[in-house]
């Protein structure tokens, strides 16, 4: 994590506590010649563009006041959307019996991307069912491989 995503969620964490929203995700990336910090934020029921719209307006004074980054940059502040990313331990235990997608830093069995249902997880592994064909199969992946993990959408 960035030094910039780190100052920026310790900045957002009291106004999402007093709004009970929860920060998803922070990231800090050039696209392009420009720069974009986007902060990704929910709640059970999911946020709608006006909780993101004050969150930006309160984050963007907060940043203008500390001044941390030193050129222009673009402030996005979102729902993670359908395919939200997988990144805290509850993030997982909520997803359990869901759809999800999961990319390893190495090969398991093989593969390096699986899709299925997330079948169990701890803090040690996760278990995802994967369909190959017509056959279900089970595929222990230790945490420490997980590259990128998030929600997948299926369309039955």
């Amino acid at each position: 994590m960035s030094k910039i995503t780190e100052l920026v969620d310790e900045l957002i964490t009291p106004i999402l506590d007093e709004m009970s929203l929860e920060l998803v995700d922070t990231e800090y990336v050039k696209e392009g010649s420009s720069w974009f910090l986007r902060v990704f934020i929910d709640k059970d029921t999911g946020v709608d563009i006006e909780e993101c719209g004050i969150v930006s307006e309160r984050l963007g004074e907060k940043l203008d006041e500390l001044d941390p980054i030193p050129h222009n940059y673009f402030l996005e502040v979102s729902s993670p959307g359908a395919e939200r990313p997988l990144k805290k331990d509850k993030d997982f235990e909520r997803a359990i019996g869901k759809n999800v997608y999961v990319k390893t830093y190495e090969p398991i069995q093989g593969e390096k991307a699986f899709e299925g249902k997330l079948i169990s997880y701890d803090s040690e592994s996760l278990t995802i069912e994967v369909k190959i064909k017509t056959r279900k199969k089970q595929v222990d992946i230790p945490t420490e491989k997980v590259a990128k993990a998030r929600l997948a959408v299926t369309f039955s």
